[in-house]
């Protein structure tokens, strides 16, 4: 088992979390980590992570995987309260040939969509367009976070 904080020099994930006031951290559960995307395809791009740092589905352990999945269900209702988008992306990309930017470290993206988004700027004018700033999504997800997490404990 490797530990966040002996990874924490290489990895941008475990240095998130080993910071107790990082910006984009905007829950803390008891084996993952909801966190804001730094780069985001749209506003609300959350990722999902393990505080442990691992790179693959097989190595998490039980408690881990249903951490994992039950905050992007989380994730996923409070999104669609915040936002009201149209649809959602979901998923994991494992490896360098799947995508992944954190080759080592498993992460769930979550990505609302709405019909017609600007989603595509990202792809064909390498620009991204977010009419909301980060500390403002974090600041207006964190109460709705806490409030759907404890409805469900």
């Amino acid at each position: 088992m490797t530990t966040a904080a002996a990874k924490s020099a290489a990895c941008v994930f475990c240095d998130a979390f080993a910071r107790t006031d990082d910006p984009l951290v905007v829950f803390r559960g008891t084996a993952c980590v909801v966190i804001l995307n730094l780069y985001p395809y749209n506003n609300g791009h959350l990722m999902v992570v393990p505080v442990r740092h691992v790179g693959r589905l097989a190595d998490l352990t039980p408690g881990e995987l249903g951490e994992l999945m039950q905050l992007t269900r989380v994730v996923e209702m409070a999104l669609q309260e915040m936002y009201q988008p149209h649809g959602f992306n979901m998923g994991l990309n494992l490896g360098q040939s799947a995508g992944a930017g954190v080759l080592d470290h498993l992460h769930m993206h979550v990505v609302p969509r709405w019909n017609g988004d600007t989603n595509f700027m990202t792809v064909v004018g390498e620009t991204r367009v977010l009419p909301e700033d980060l500390a403002k999504t974090a600041e207006r997800l964190r109460p709705i976070l806490r409030r759907l997490v404890a409805g469900i404990r």
